[in-house]
């Protein structure tokens, strides 16, 4: 008696994580119009016909991977926002020179790769005041990642005090978790409408499975007419 029940909670447990996950990985645009209502604030995609989508790569810059991201970016004319860990910098203050130099853009990650929702809303508006020290000696910043993306009110709150727009994504083919690049490309072109934001990551071996999944997406996005863009130039094109 004891082991069936064990074997049907264990069954009950298993076929809600595969409900579960299986929503989470498809990302219906029913859970994202829910998100926008509870926090219109929150940028997940942008409403537009026009073949624009957004790039963003987070967690660099890294001096061996960013420049191969770079490289592929300019081969492809193609511009991204990079959401940069502010302690990462040191040591590579010319290629985040270079991403300006190039047409892209700068967003703020944090001070250090970890989930923001687990600071006290103290600790999180002390570190994002660190990192918005180090990353506006490059111009101004005005968009803002949590790690993890993870949220509550009182960290919107704070962005908006600094000045910040948080900024999350619509196309996320979960490449930390996932080590495949194989799988981002497709995930990433099989999702891909107008006015989405993909969500990658730089840093490591994360950067390298970037940089071979962007050599698939950027030329066929280009086949179907999409321009990739940074978040500010979605924004700002999508009405015009």
């Amino acid at each position: 008696m004891f082991l069936r029940v064990m074997l049907s909670l264990l069954s009950l447990v298993a076929t809600t994580f595969v409900l579960f996950g299986g929503l989470v990985l498809l990302q219906p645009e029913w859970i994202f119009s829910r998100l926008r209502q509870r926090s219109p604030e929150v940028l997940y995609t942008v409403d537009t016909q026009k073949l624009l989508v957004a790039l963003t790569i987070d967690d660099g810059p890294d001096a061996n991977t960013t420049p191969i991201l770079l490289d592929i970016l300019e081969e492809h004319r193609a511009h991204a926002t990079f959401f940069l860990i502010s302690e990462r910098v040191a040591g590579n203050e010319a290629l985040v020179r270079r991403m300006i130099d190039e047409g892209h853009e700068i967003g703020n990650h944090m001070t250090e790769d970890e989930p923001s929702i687990r600071l006290s809303i103290d600790e999180f508006e002390e570190k994002l005041v660190q990192a918005d020290e180090v990353l506006s000696a490059f111009g101004d910043v005005h968009w803002l990642r949590p790690g993890s993306g993870w949220h509550n009110d009182e960290m919107l709150a704070v962005m908006e005090k600094h000045g910040y727009h948080c900024a999350l994504g619509s196309v996320y083919p979960y490449d930390p978790h996932v080590g495949s690049a194989w799988f981002a490309s497709r995930y990433i072109l099989w999702k891909i409408k107008p006015g989405d934001i993909i969500v990658l990551h730089d840093h490591q071996a994360r950067g390298r499975r970037t940089a071979k999944a962007l050599e698939t997406i950027l030329p066929e996005l280009a086949r179907r007419g999409y321009q990739v863009v940074t978040l500010s130039s979605l924004v700002a094109g999508a009405g015009k």
